[in-house]
């Protein structure tokens, strides 16, 4: 193993150049939150988690959603199917409480959950009503910072979260509208968490793809015209594919990248850099 001459510890063996992603994750446990169907950007991170090695825990909606998610958790061994509608008191901390009887700790969280009320995300944010603003903080943000909580002590050295997040946040998108303040809110909130959780060295990370045709995508007004800005001005006149999503995460939540932590990770091909 190599030995770093300015540090008392031996580097990790992510540092080896002969190690691949998939010996970062072998062993590795973690849960993944999102999943609706085949397409989803969470369906493409816990396939490409399964792929490298890791055990995967998912979970579904509610009862109408468990039959699309339950062959997509056969089809990747999934140790763990939980019910988990972060709306529902104690649903969550009831997922937390079957993980940690099944594996007693936890490698990385994957948050990967948005929703608004289609009137207020249709609309402009100055005509939003309250309760669809509380509404879409509580699910696409605090949801995220919730999982934190739960997740803490079960997360053991070099644990990460992730959460989705969208160039939205930073730069105004048109009709991304009141998810545009949401995901900045919770951007803000992974950095937050980053310097609160850092001393237990668990890093925390957004993801920020560009706009992939998923079903929570269909939700936001003319996403046609999303997606042709996205090929016309990323320079590889392209979409990334929830694989590309998936492997970068895999790199995150590996321990490759033990030296970041309270990023944006932006996997759009380049879109966020345009003008």
């Amino acid at each position: 193993m190599f030995i770093d001459p300015h540090s008392r510890d031996p580097l990790p063996k992510v540092w080896d150049e002969n190690t691949r992603i998939g010996d970062m994750l072998q062993g590795k446990r973690g849960l993944v939150v999102g999943v609706a169907n085949a397409d989803s950007i969470a369906f493409g991170c816990a396939a490409k988690l399964r792929a490298f090695g890791a055990e995967i825990a998912l979970t579904y909606h509610n009862e109408k959603t468990k039959k699309y998610v339950e062959p997509l958790a056969e089809q990747i061994e999934a140790a763990l199917l939980l019910p988990l509608d972060v709306s529902q008191p104690g649903q969550m901390a009831q997922v937390f409480e079957q993980i940690k009887q099944h594996w007693g700790s936890l490698d990385f969280v994957i948050h990967s959950i948005a929703y608004a009320p289609r009137d207020d995300l249709h609309g402009r944010i100055v005509d939003c009503s309250q309760a669809g603003f509380l509404q879409a903080m509580q699910v696409s943000c605090h949801s995220f910072i919730e999982m934190a909580h739960h997740a803490e002590p079960l997360l053991r050295p070099g644990g990460a979260l992730v959460t989705m997040s969208y160039y939205g946040a930073d730069k105004v998108v048109n009709n991304y509208n009141l998810m545009g303040p949401v995901k900045a809110a919770l951007e803000s909130s992974v950095r937050y968490l980053a310097k609160e959780l850092g001393e237990q060295d668990i890093r925390v990370y957004a993801v920020s793809p560009g706009p992939l045709k998923t079903r929570a995508s269909s939700g936001i007004a003319h996403f046609d015209e999303l997606i042709d800005m996205a090929v016309t001005r990323s320079p590889g006149r392209r979409l990334v594919d929830i694989a590309e999503v998936g492997r970068a995460v895999a790199f995150l939540v590996g321990g490759a990248a033990s030296g970041i932590t309270g990023d944006v990770i932006y996997v759009d091909a380049g879109l966020h850099h345009m003008a």
